[in-house]
């Protein structure tokens, strides 16, 4: 349960390594990382409350 946090951040360093590999700058692939820390956090969301309803 503690590694849950590790998710935005692996899907945000895969994202930094694409955007590095298209020659695209950080700020053109803002949106990216918005969305997937928004959608990171909905899974994590998600997922500490299947583990709290079935615990």
């Amino acid at each position: 349960m503690t590694r849950l946090f590790l998710i935005p951040l692996i899907l945000c360093l895969f994202w930094a390594l694409f955007l590095k590999a298209n020659k695209l700058t950080l700020k053109q692939g803002r949106r990216g990382f918005i969305y997937i820390i928004g959608i990171g956090e909905g899974m994590i969301l998600i997922l500490i409350t299947l583990m709290w309803l079935t615990a």
